[in-house]
């Protein structure tokens, strides 16, 4: 690996850069947690509608089971040098009752439609309350993008 010289962001530019990462990456890490069993963490597919997370899972996964009980999840996507991390809540929606635009755009990007998949499926959705990005340890402070649902900078 190549060390590189990181200039930092102002807050307007992070945000800018995390919002297209959120339109144009497909892949994003789920962390989930269970008040007995602990963590459990998965990569998914995702879609970013401007406001919310949507991922799909199967319908008895573990991921399902854990946001049922505490639907508190973190969300991060894959670059370690470009780091963007979520949390929120996430809200369990079976296939069948998720919003035609979100169900839509979701098969549209991915070419695959959980809503005609034999097995049942469960999407999941989460409106950030906090995002955090950053990369590298120039950006560290600062790295809070949005707090309380609202964007900053």
């Amino acid at each position: 690996m190549q060390a590189t010289e990181i200039t930092r962001r102002d807050p307007a530019e992070r945000r800018q850069d995390t919002l297209e990462r959120l339109g144009s990456e497909r892949d994003i890490w789920l962390s989930t947690a269970h008040p007995d069993h602990g963590p459990h963490q998965v990569p998914l597919w995702f879609l970013w509608d401007g406001q919310a997370v949507w991922m799909c899972t199967g319908a008895n996964s573990a991921t399902v089971r854990n946001v049922r009980k505490e639907p508190r999840v973190r969300l991060a996507l894959s670059h370690t040098m470009d780091v963007v991390m979520l949390q929120g809540e996430a809200e369990c929606c079976p296939a069948p009752d998720v919003p035609k635009e979100a169900a839509d755009a979701f098969a549209g990007k991915f070419g695959w439609d959980p809503r005609t998949a034999k097995a049942p499926y469960t999407y999941l959705r989460v409106v950030p309350r906090t995002v955090r990005a950053w990369r590298g340890e120039p950006e560290l402070r600062g790295r809070l993008v949005m707090r309380d649902g609202v964007w900053l900078g």
